[in-house]
């Protein structure tokens, strides 16, 4: 192993958990000093965001954007005024988002579910409840995956639940971390295991690999001399 002053180069494929240990913050010690922090998720209210983490399911936030833009000029980014729209205006405004008609439908039942919910939504997401029980609660409904209920639960209701996305899986087995098995809840584990359980810290880590994964560790022709993980990374260029 080479150690620099704050970073290592990993010069072996199979690394020990201590290596472990000190890449996972590392990672977003380095992706926070280049990006600084993301505020992210964009969203005014927890019923925008929660729109919006289902608007977002199979494809990029661009359009999503559009598709929110066309429902705030309606005032229908509340779960009451979903509930209460036709499904064929509905469809109309999130068409931007693609998927619109198969995201119609799982945003007006997300809407009747949580609404219907005993003593509403409030009583839904309360703090008292264990954050597993919610999160099963949530990935009952139908539509809602593990991301999407993470998502959810992180940006929305203010619960510590690491988000795993398709950048999340990349970038960490080029990192040589992972495996490539698309096993989400392992690759939650491997994270929430060797990080501070912190809601801000999990919100902007989140956020940092997927700006890193837009704008550098990308699927195709990723951008790997100037990466902010260049030094760390064994993979340059798989």
């Amino acid at each position: 192993m080479k150690y620099g002053e704050s970073v290592f180069v990993i010069e072996k494929e199979i690394i020990s958990k201590d290596e472990i240990a000190f890449l996972i913050p590392q990672i977003y010690k380095l992706l926070h000093v280049r990006f600084g922090h993301r505020h992210w998720w964009p969203g005014d209210t927890r019923d925008e965001i929660m729109i919006g983490a289902i608007l977002t399911q199979n494809t990029a936030w661009t359009n999503v954007e559009k598709a929110i833009k066309n429902l705030k000029k309606v005032d229908c980014l509340s779960l009451d005024r979903l509930a209460s729209t036709s499904r064929s205006e509905l469809e109309k405004m999130i068409r931007p988002s693609g998927y619109f008609r198969q995201k119609a439908e799982r945003l007006m039942n997300f809407a009747r579910i949580v609404l219907d919910y005993p003593d509403g939504p409030d009583a839904f997401f309360h703090h008292s409840q264990n954050l597993d029980e919610i999160r099963d609660r949530l990935l009952n409904i139908n539509g809602v995956g593990p991301e999407t209920a993470d998502s959810i639960l992180l940006y929305a209701a203010s619960f510590p639940s690491f988000v795993i996305d398709a950048y999340t899986f990349r970038i960490f087995t080029r990192m040589a971390l992972y495996d490539g098995k698309k096993d989400y809840m392992k690759l939650q584990k491997l994270i929430t295991d060797n990080l501070e359980l912190d809601l801000d810290l999990y919100r902007d880590y989140h956020a940092q690999l997927v700006e890193l994964g837009k704008r550098y560790c990308r699927n195709r022709r990723p951008v790997c001399d100037t990466c902010p993980l260049n030094e760390l990374c064994p993979k340059k260029g798989a």
